[in-house]
């Protein structure tokens, strides 16, 4: 049985969640989404022109296993083909790879792990997958090298080029100078959704959606996957006990216009919440969006505040409405600075983009996870943070259909979790699928 508090928390992220499916119908009505365009992949116009540097999901919980210990992930590089050959997928050499923590609650990090790789001198006509990388941790204003020529394992390519390939995988991950446990190399995607469906102005293939039938569109792909096992004493400040985190992409003398030179390191690419460039950012400004840091994300609060979405989604659903289109100040606490009242992982009044995770909040056993996250009960799932097997697809479905308003409709998209099971221990993510294996390949009856 939910409690009052349970109940409140989800409402908050019942109101947030409603701009979400908002967000699909406007981009199925004003030209259609790109392909992966779920999560935050290829979300904005120049970054899906530069998919190596394109953030696509984050993660951020308190280790199920390892619970003295908070684990980030973070995803780039939008729908790895596996059996894409023969050069397929690396980190860019000409890019910073960055995650953000926020300690105090101000948008600006305390503590940040830069990644930069390099690539290895290749064979025959395969392009050599394995990159080595530095890991450059700042902290209290110092810069120190806590990871050199640590090496990635390579893509899951088949049976003869990477052999054994768990074995391949275990041996990428690493132990940093500080402590931390450290992973970067090729996944399988966590995520999971009925894109094409969704897509097809929120279709439901089967019933309302609650009893499965749907189609992850992400099944069989892989993406690029950097992943912290951090100790909590490291990261808990001590009052709140609520960080913020988020990642972004960085290269050398590139502006928002798209002009290369040698300069400065410059963002093109950042993620903290999902979704947030697709559903609350405008599409004008959305490359804008992915240049700037949390802390002057002040700007963009009027977007939560009065988001037009929900005006799009009364018209297009008005038997889940009626739905309120100004004065959101759910979506303002939800995504901008967490929930204070009830106090779930509130950081302070500085309204920045975050993915907010309260470390003080036990993890929930792997076999107990609601995949509804906080909306479900389960206080240790998103919007504290975000778990792989968190559902934000049905979360949202749900929300619109009157949940928490006396309209309880159990929607969804069909599709409830990953593909292949997660993996109960550090990096998580599962191995990637095999190219050789050509999940998405046709089969073709052999010739008697």
């Amino acid at each position: 049985m939910s409690t009052p508090r349970v109940r409140t928390i989800a409402a908050a992220v019942a109101l947030a969640a409603l701009a979400v499916t908002a967000a699909v119908a406007v981009a199925v009505r004003g030209g259609g989404p790109q392909v992966a365009s779920a999560s935050s992949h290829r979300e904005a116009p120049l970054i899906s022109q530069d998919p190596t540097a394109d953030n696509t999901d984050l993660y951020a919980f308190v280790s199920p296993d390892k619970p003295d210990t908070a684990t980030i992930i973070a995803n780039w590089i939008p729908g790895e083909d596996p059996a894409a050959g023969p050069n397929y997928y690396t980190f860019s050499q000409s890019a910073r790879y960055d995650i953000y923590i926020d300690r105090n609650g101000d948008g600006k990090p305390d503590t940040t792990y830069y990644f930069q790789f390099r690539n290895q001198p290749s064979e025959l006509f395969l392009g050599n997958t394995v990159q080595s990388y530095t890991v450059t941790k700042v902290a209290g204003g110092k810069s120190t090298v806590v990871g050199r020529g640590l090496l990635t394992p390579p893509d899951n390519i088949g049976p003869r080029s990477t052999p054994d390939y768990p074995a391949l995988a275990a041996k990428g991950v690493h132990q940093l100078d500080d402590g931390t446990t450290v992973f970067a190399g090729q996944r399988d995607d966590a995520f999971f959704a009925d894109v094409g469906a969704i897509f097809d102005l929120v279709a439901i293939r089967a019933g309302t959606g609650a009893n499965g039938g749907g189609r992850d569109f992400l099944g069989g792909y892989g993406v690029h996957a950097i992943a912290l096992q951090i100790p909590k004493s490291q990261l808990d400040n001590g009052t709140n006990h609520t960080i913020g985190v988020w990642a972004a992409t960085d290269r050398r003398g590139v502006t928002v216009e798209g002009g290369k030179g040698r300069g400065r390191w410059v963002q093109v690419s950042r993620l903290g919440n999902p979704l947030i460039n697709e559903v609350v950012i405008p599409t004008k400004l959305k490359d804008y969006w992915n240049s700037v840091s949390p802390a002057h994300d002040k700007q963009f609060e009027k977007y939560y505040e009065n988001p037009i979405l929900a005006a799009v989604l009364q018209k297009l659903y008005p038997q889940f409405g009626p739905f309120k289109t100004s004065g959101r100040s759910d979506l303002v606490a939800v995504l901008g600075t967490g929930l204070k009242t009830p106090a779930l992982n509130y950081t302070g009044p500085t309204f920045a983009d975050e993915l907010r995770l309260n470390l003080s909040i036990p993890p929930t056993p792997f076999d107990k996870i609601n995949r509804l996250g906080v909306l479900g009960g389960d206080l240790a799932g998103y919007p504290n943070g975000r778990r792989l097997e968190d559902d934000v697809v049905d979360i949202s479905e749900r929300a619109v259909g009157g949940a928490l308003i006396g309209h309880s409709l159990p929607l969804g998209d069909g599709v409830d979790a990953n593909d292949v099971p997660n993996l109960h221990a550090f990096p998580y993510e599962p191995n990637p699928f095999s190219g050789y294996d050509n999940t998405k390949g046709t089969p073709f009856p052999a010739h008697s």
